[in-house]
C-alpha cells in the first residue's frame, strides 16, 4: 500500500457568482487538468442573507454534470424539463446537463439565516456531451452513513466506499464522493484507487495529511526508514490535491476534521470551456452559443 503524497494545498477564494452570491471557489476555470474529470468546486457558505438571496436565476448548461450537496438552509430549483422542488440539509441534487438545460437555483437560509452547501461540476466524456438531460433529487435519509469503530463517520454521496453505495448513480465519470468526519486526535487511513485523481476539501476543524516517503526519507538503525517529509496542515476552506497512491492518511487536530473526499478517473480529453458550457472543441463551444442566440439550445422537449 502506498500513501498518496500531497501535490498541492489550495485556499478557496472569495468569488461572486449568479446574481450576486458571495461564495468560496476551491477550484474552477482556467487549467483544471490536475482535477480531471472535475471542473469546479464551490463552497456556498454564508450567514448573511443579503449575500446569497439573489441566487442563481435562469441560466444554461451543456456538456457537464453538477452535484449539489446541501448542509444548511434550502435551495429551491426549477428547470426547462419541468422539474421543480427544493433540497434541504443533507439532500443532494444531481443534474446531467447533457445536450442542454436551462435552470435556476435560489438559496434560502435556515431559521438563523445560515446557508451552506457545495456544488461540484463533473465533466462529460465527448461521447456523452449531447446526451439527453437528466435530473435526480436525493433526500438525506437515502444517503448511507457509516460509523467506524474509532468514531470516524462517512456519508456516501455517490460511488461505493467501505461496502456502501451512494444513491446518486449513472454519472458518466463514476466519481466517489464522500463526506468524512474524523474525531479529535485520531489518525485515519482511507483507500483511494490508484487510477483516480483525488482531492479533499476541508470545511470544519483541521488536521494533517501525511505525505508519502520521498527523496527526504533517510535510513535509521532503529526503525528502518524514517520519513522526514513534513505532513501538510489543512484547515477550514483548504483543498488538498493528492498525487498518485492507493490510500491517504489524515491526522485530525484537536477539534477533529470534516472534509469532502472526491475521486474520479481522468477523461484526458481536450476542454473548450466558457461560463456554464463545457465542450471539447472551440467549434462545439461556438455552436452552443449560437444555439442560445437562435433559441435552439434545448434539444430535449421541455416538460418531458
Amino acid at each position: 500500500m502506498s500513501i498518496r503524497p500531497v501535490k498541492r494545498l489550495v485556499r478557496s477564494k472569495p468569488t461572486l457568482e449568479g446574481a450576486g452570491v458571495h461564495l468560496r471557489r476551491a477550484f474552477g476555470f482556467g487549467n483544471t487538468s490536475d482535477f480531471d474529470p472535475f471542473l469546479l468546486l464551490d463552497d456556498f457558505r454564508n450567514d448573511v442573507p443579503e449575500d446569497y438571496l439573489a441566487g442563481f436565476p435562469w441560466h444554461p448548461h451543456r456538456g457537464i454534470e453538477t452535484i449539489t450537496y446541501v448542509l444548511a438552509g434550502t435551495v429551491e430549483h426549477a428547470d426547462s424539463m419541468g422539474n421543480r422542488g427544493a433540497i434541504s440539509a443533507g439532500d443532494i441534487q444531481w443534474m446531467t446537463a447533457g445536450s442542454g438545460i436551462i435552470h435556476q437555483e435560489m438559496p434560502k437560509g435556515d431559521a438563523t439565516g445560515r446557508m451552506h452547501g457545495f456544488q461540484l461540476w463533473a465533466n462529460l466524456p465527448a461521447a456523452n456531451k449531447m446526451t439527453a438531460p437528466r435530473y435526480q433529487e436525493v433526500k438525506a435519509a437515502e444517503i448511507p452513513e457509516i460509523k467506524d469503530d474509532d468514531g470516524t463517520e462517512v456519508r456516501v454521496v455517490c460511488g461505493t466506499f467501505w461496502g456502501k453505495t451512494g444513491p446518486v448513480e449513472g454519472i458518466a465519470t463514476d466519481p466517489i464522493y464522500i463526506d468524512v468526519s474524523v474525531p479529535p486526535g485520531r489518525r485515519k487511513t482511507l483507500p483511494v484507487e490508484t487510477t483516480r485523481q483525488a482531492f479533499a476539501y476541508v470545511f470544519s476543524g483541521g488536521g494533517k495529511f501525511c505525505n508519502a516517503s520521498g527523496p527526504l526519507a533517510v535510513p535509521t538503525e532503529s526503525v528502518g526508514w524514517l520519513d522526514t517529509t513534513p505532513p501538510t496542515e489543512a484547515d477550514n476552506r483548504s483543498l488538498v490535491l493528492f498525487d498518485r497512491g492507493d490510500e491517504l492518511e489524515v491526522q485530525a487536530g484537536e477539534d477533529g476534521i470534516r472534509f469532502l473526499l472526491v475521486s474520479g478517473k481522468p477523461l484526458q480529453e481536450p476542454v473548450a470551456w466558457y461560463g456554464p458550457i463545457v465542450m471539447n472543441t472551440q467549434d462545439e463551444l461556438r455552436h452552443a452559443f449560437e444555439d442560445l442566440e437562435r433559441g435552439t439550445f434545448l434539444k430535449a422537449k421541455q416538460g418531458s
